[in-house]
């Protein structure tokens, strides 16, 4: 896992003006290392699954959402899922067993995943290294081959298969747990 301690944040730095914890290059770098392929393609920052659809035109794979959540009891979620499927909060916490859930803030998202909001991606757990992060990845998205994140960078879209992106998580100490949403 790369080392992050050259790069924290200067006291007087807002999290926005801090750099990233990990770069883009740096999380390429540690995919090649455990041996995991990734094409990357770069675009204007897209902010929404709109903004996402309108760029990538035929962009091969399942194109997802991330979902940065806080429950009741503080735990802390990072929920993905395809694009188009619909994930209700009120009923999402019965679905992975956690307490009632809503988004968890800006600040909180650079604290503990190291990217701003626009750019949450399951890549993130790179920056998890507490793991305060439950990872839940939606059963139909696992079912694509191919699968599409921001690689901490919301300029960027990287393609990965399903079973690398699930040997990438566990590699950084972060077991998913894979749930029907729908």
């Amino acid at each position: 896992m790369p080392d992050h301690a050259d790069q924290a944040p200067q006291a007087d730095q807002t999290p926005n003006e801090a750099p990233m914890p990990t770069s883009p290059e740096a999380l390429i770098a540690y995919l090649d290392g455990l041996g995991i392929a990734t094409t990357t393609h770069t675009h204007p920052p897209v902010f929404t699954v709109e903004e996402a659809q309108a760029l990538r035109g035929t962009l091969p794979g399942g194109h997802c959402k991330n979902l940065f959540l806080k429950d009741k009891k503080g735990r802390l979620w990072l929920v993905v899922a395809l694009e188009d499927s619909k994930v209700d909060l009120k009923s999402l916490d019965k679905r992975i067993g956690s307490a009632r859930l809503s988004f968890g803030n800006g600040d909180l998202l650079w604290e503990v995943l190291g990217v701003r909001p626009g750019s949450v991606t399951p890549f993130a757990v790179i920056n998890d290294t507490e793991h305060r992060v439950t990872v839940v990845l939606e059963q139909a998205m696992m079912a694509h081959d191919l699968l599409n994140y921001h690689p901490l960078d919301n300029g960027r879209t990287t393609a990965i298969r399903s079973a690398d992106l699930l040997k990438f998580l566990r590699a950084t100490g972060h077991e998913a747990q894979i749930a029907d949403l729908a």
